[in-house]
């Protein structure tokens, strides 16, 4: 199985790659930047990395190109995705520095394309999103967790808002009646396009803070990088130790594309 990480705020530099080398992807939608190379934990596997922001975090969450991101990882074979994010908390059992293993999301973007199938030749294609992220590779990436005695929690329902900006009280307070656990600005459409795509996705949310209204100040980004820089040795532990859990052959439960998106 191939393996992608799509690596999120703080996650920029792939330090656990060897001979790593950077290539352009040409998409329909645009081109797309991919370092592919090796896993140092694991040399004799093949690993590709995305970073989803850009060089120097040039890209707001608003103006990622989800569709030519997933759309390149696709045309590279790729099975399986591995997606960082930085997130605010909404839950007091998942406190700063704790991985969360989310298995569920409310969208609340606004303005972005989240779908491949606009209709026309491509058709029109509803895709089921009862279990956006793939429970075998959770699981899997739990045990590689475990290992390191990296505090983890299997399980969550991420909110994805529209961004750059940070969530007000009220909305936060909305989110928590609704269900919600972590809160940030890139799960969605990232995670529906790659399950468009027939690819296992699942998401590593790092949280980095409590949420608007929990936190007893007022948030910043700094501090969210400040937390992910704190947590990056336990995040190349994770990724060293679950990498190659992902790329052997299991079975899961994620659903075949109705309609494949590159023959």
């Amino acid at each position: 199985m191939n393996v992608a990480v799509i690596g999120g705020t703080g996650v920029y530099d792939p330090a656990w790659m060897l001979d790593a080398h950077t290539e352009s992807v040409a998409t329909p939608y645009g081109e797309a930047l991919v370092t592919r190379g090796r896993l140092a934990s694991a040399p004799d596997l093949s690993i590709i990395f995305l970073n989803r922001h850009g060089t120097g975090h040039a890209l707001p969450p608003h103006r990622v190109n989800y569709r030519a991101n997933i759309w390149a990882l696709k045309a590279l074979g790729v099975d399986r995705v591995v997606a960082t994010a930085a997130v605010g908390s909404l839950n007091q059992a998942m406190a700063p520095g704790h991985f969360v293993l989310v298995d569920q999301f409310l969208d609340f973007t606004k303005s972005r394309p989240s779908t491949f199938f606009e209709g026309g030749e491509a058709g029109v294609v509803h895709t089921d999103m009862t279990e956006p992220y793939c429970g075998a590779s959770r699981h899997r990436l739990s045990l590689s967790a475990a290992k390191w005695g990296i505090p983890l929690v299997n399980g969550g329902v991420y909110v994805t808002t529209e961004g750059p900006r940070f969530e007000s009280a009220a909305e936060i307070r909305a989110f928590k009646l609704l269900g919600g656990d972590v809160v940030g600005m890139t799960g969605v459409p990232e995670v529906v396009l790659a399950r468009e795509a027939g690819m296992c996705y699942t998401a590593i949310a790092l949280v980095t803070n409590y949420a608007a209204g929990l936190a007893g100040q007022p948030l910043t980004h700094q501090e969210v990088l400040d937390v992910m820089k704190q947590q990056s040795e336990r995040l190349r532990q994770l990724l060293a130790e679950g990498l190659p859990r992902l790329a052997e052959t299991y079975a899961c439960d994620c659903p075949t594309p109705e309609m494949p998106l590159i023959p």
